[in-house]
């Protein structure tokens, strides 16, 4: 992919620099969705114009032959540690990650520390987002005090806040109180808000270490049962139904769970849900040599988990990918299994990896549009964020990512922007490499590099 200027007015030829950018761009020969090749300019913001030799004196000319363009990846699930864990990311960190992995807008779990539970610490990381401007941050607000699961965050001062939050989680923690939950769902439907839960019934995974099954028996580690996330699913759903309210369901993993939020979805009932990458193609044998970076909560399931959860992503059940990207400082993560921290890098794979698994289960010329929806449209409308996910049509926000489908790239932990290293896929071959990324017309990413 090259830049140079587009002659005419003035303007003039080669290749230009980061610093005499225009602000108007001609992406020529791009394809939207795996489309036909196409001319698409950005201007003022917008999506001025898409046709067959689109003229543009002096515009940017990028040259998008073999790119396919899609809206702005948008991840409903990103812990980017900041306040209080600035050794393993910070928000500045975070963002260049998403916008390296075709991101423009992120949702920053509530688990910092301070917890995201005021409408003081929400905005100051919605305003460390802004400083940053790699992405949009849509701060998420903790649904108890503390994340400790006894009372009521300040849900209403966060929701009219600057950062206008609209997804509440205490993920990392259930919230395991069916009154409290209730409670929190009947509480949001005030601002069309969210609850995203993280299923687990904790009495039931005390000690856990990894899934329950064949393997964890084997290897004498204590297992997390698919059980602990399907009760609190199936609990929630009902009680979703009974209030009225939306419930979203973090990090799906279990074959069940699939099963119980398509008979949700089939009650009329507002429930989403979201499945990782890495629940998308890795598993449980993976714990086979004890090594933590393959350490998650919920933790790597079975093949038949895996092969429900793709067909779950592929008819809708399952409505969206969330990268749950959770960076670990090196003395979290390189020590004993048992004493590791749980979680995974995720931002600058997930498209990789969703690409990879789901090509084959979709018709070629319906896995470019089924991306786009599971990574654009339905989590900019679970979290309400209006100028993401848009179809690319003009008039609409120029927020886009261009891929190179054709591309492949090795991961390298220490090559990832982010401030730590465990990512499960550390010397992988993936498909599907990341060219540019644009945020309201304004490049973030050009030819695979922070601007």
């Amino acid at each position: 992919m090259t830049v140079s200027s587009v002659p005419g007015s003035g303007a003039g030829s080669g290749a230009a620099t980061v610093a005499t950018l225009s602000g108007r761009f001609l992406l020529r020969g791009v394809s939207l969705l795996g489309g036909s090749a196409t001319d698409v300019l950005l201007e003022a913001g917008r999506i001025a114009e898409i046709g067959t030799r689109v003229d543009a004196p002096g515009a940017e000319l990028v040259d998008a032959a073999g790119l396919v363009a899609l809206p702005g990846l948008v991840d409903l699930h990103t812990h980017l540690r900041e306040p209080g864990r600035e050794d393993a990311e910070t928000v500045d960190s975070g963002t260049r990650a998403a916008a390296l992995g075709g991101f423009t807008a992120v949702h920053a779990m509530a688990n910092t520390d301070p917890v995201a539970d005021t409408a003081g610490v929400v905005e100051q990381v919605w305003r460390l987002g802004r400083e940053a401007g790699h992405c949009d941050v849509a701060p998420v607000g903790a649904v108890t005090v503390g994340l400790a699961g006894q009372r009521l965050a300040e849900l209403g001062a966060m929701a009219d806040s600057a950062a206008r939050v609209r997804v509440f989680s205490d993920d990392g923690k259930c919230v395991s109180d069916p009154l409290l939950m209730r409670r929190a769902l009947e509480y949001v439907k005030a601002f069309d808000g969210v609850v995203a839960q993280h299923a687990e019934e904790p009495r039931l995974t005390e000690g856990s270490q990894m899934n329950e099954g064949v393997e964890s028996a084997r290897l004498g580690l204590t297992g997390w049962p698919a059980v602990a996330e399907e009760a609190i699913i199936a609990r929630d759903a009902l009680l979703a139904g009974h209030v009225g309210s939306r419930l979203h369901v973090c990090h799906v993993s279990t074959a069940g769970s699939v099963e119980i939020i398509r008979w949700a979805k089939s009650k009329g009932w507002a429930v989403t849900a979201e499945v990782t990458p890495h629940h998308l193609v890795l598993t449980d044998e993976l714990v086979d040599g004890y090594d933590p970076v393959f350490k998650v909560n919920p933790p790597l399931r079975t093949a038949a988990d895996v092969e429900a959860l793709r067909a779950g992503l592929a008819d809708g059940t399952i409505d969206c990918v969330a990268t749950d990207h959770a960076p670990h400082a090196l003395e979290d993560k390189e020590t004993e299994w048992a004493a590791a921290r749980p979680g995974m890098l995720g931002l600058q794979t997930a498209l990789s990896v969703a690409f990879d698994a789901m090509h084959g289960r979709v018709a070629d010329d319906a896995l470019w549009p089924l991306l786009a929806e599971r990574m654009s449209g339905a989590p900019a409308r679970i979290g309400r964020l209006h100028d993401h996910g848009r179809a690319l049509e003009v008039g609409a926000p120029a927020t886009l990512t261009l891929v190179d489908p054709a591309a492949k790239w090795t991961v390298s932990g220490a090559a990832l922007a982010s401030r730590s290293r465990n990512t499960p896929y550390a010397g992988r071959r993936l498909p599907v490499t990341v060219r540019a990324t644009f945020l309201r017309g304004r490049p973030t990413v050009l030819d695979g590099a922070v601007v």
